[in-house]
């Protein structure tokens, strides 16, 4: 086992670089970024996002403001036409497109792996320090949804399981069928609808993860207004991820049943619930244990998104979010190293538990 793991952790540096390597060619390609966000604003046309712009560029448009232009200079940046070209290369400077897209991303690299992720362009402060400010709501939406769907699907995986080709069996497959169909944020707008007073019912709040007058409740009040605001997001996403979950529980317990050592104890005069939770449940639940890491990425950096964005819930998702959509091209890059990094360790910590719940499994002999 010890090779096993060596050699995934070695895989994990060649698996980065190509993420990377992959994205960072993409937003080469990709218009509207910061550079050409500021002309559109000195120009203009950069409507009421022009207070995220750093000081040092706000200097630099009201340089532009006062008329300080040359007519009829030619850029590679779109909208960029009688703007002074010393104005145009202090923004690249600043943003550091003053260097070669390869020695950009040579240095980025080589600062990733020190974890320096860099300043943000638009905020002005560390990206580590805004990761770490919104990884807790994250993990807690995350941790929350995966654990519900875990109480949810086992039960509900058994007891299709145990009863196959009832009415029960298919009418709750029409529910995971329906869970497995519809996205989180959609569920996510349907419960805004129903009980955040959207048209028929004010019963939970709309947004946020607090209250405003947090800090002025006791401790019981105060666990009372999170859990009260964590609801519908955790719903949300707890709809939307245990449709699988529950479909793997039961294929997994069915997968079981039939085996000899299933046929011998039911021989031995063991009863059902014996059979089941003394000699089934160990085995059946090998795949649904070692898939946990897995759904708590899924859920954490997949549902999350746009579950964040939905219930203006200052996480992860809505950092990248914004991040995405203002070309914050540390904050994008930080969040993806961090994403993947932590991908790639739980995915390895899902096979060492594989080995731990089942000794008989052996990655090496597999081949790994």
């Amino acid at each position: 086992m010890g090779s096993y793991i060596l050699r995934r952790l070695l895989l994990i540096f060649p698996t980065l670089f190509g993420i990377l390597l992959l994205n960072f060619a993409l937003v080469q390609v990709a218009p509207g970024g910061p550079v050409e966000q500021i002309i559109a604003q000195v120009q203009g046309f950069g409507g009421n996002s022009l207070s995220r712009v750093t000081g040092e560029s706000s200097d630099f448009m009201a340089t532009e403001n006062r008329g300080e232009v040359t007519q009829g200079v030619t850029s590679q940046y779109a909208g960029a036409q009688g703007l002074d070209p010393q104005f145009i290369k202090d923004l690249e400077k600043q943003f550091g497109f003053d260097k070669p897209p390869a020695e950009r991303f040579w240095l980025m690299m080589k600062n990733f792996l020190k974890f320096d992720l860099g300043k943000s362009y638009f905020k002005g402060r560390p990206v580590t320090e805004l990761i770490f400010e919104k990884l807790p709501v994250s993990i807690t939406l995350g941790l929350w949804s995966t654990l519900f769907a875990y109480l949810i699907s086992i039960p509900l995986g058994i007891r299709k399981a145990v009863r196959d080709g009832s009415s029960f069996d298919v009418w709750t497959s029409g529910a995971v069928i329906v869970g497995y169909a519809v996205p989180a944020f959609l569920f996510a707008i349907f419960l805004i609808v129903l009980f955040a007073g959207g048209t028929f019912f004010k019963v939970f709040p709309l947004r946020g993860l607090v209250s405003d007058n947090f800090d002025e409740l006791s401790t019981l009040g105060q666990v009372g207004d999170y859990l009260w605001h964590m609801t519908l997001p955790v719903l949300a996403m707890t709809i939307s991820g245990f449709a699988s979950l529950t479909l793997l529980t039961k294929n997994s317990f069915l997968s079981e049943v039939s085996k000899n050592y299933v046929l011998t104890a039911q021989a031995k005069g063991c009863t059902e619930k014996r059979v089941l939770y003394g000699h089934i449940f160990r085995n059946a639940m090998l795949i649904i244990v070692a898939g946990m890491p897995a759904a708590f990425i899924s859920m954490l950096f997949t549902g999350a998104l746009l579950i964040e964005v939905v219930f203006s819930l200052d996480g992860l998702g809505l950092l990248g979010f914004e991040a995405a959509m203002s070309r914050d091209y540390p904050v994008m890059f930080g969040t993806l190293y961090l994403f993947t990094l932590l991908s790639l360790v739980l995915h390895l910590i899902g096979d060492i538990t594989y080995t731990l719940v089942d000794p008989r499994i052996d990655f090496e002999k597999r081949g790994g």
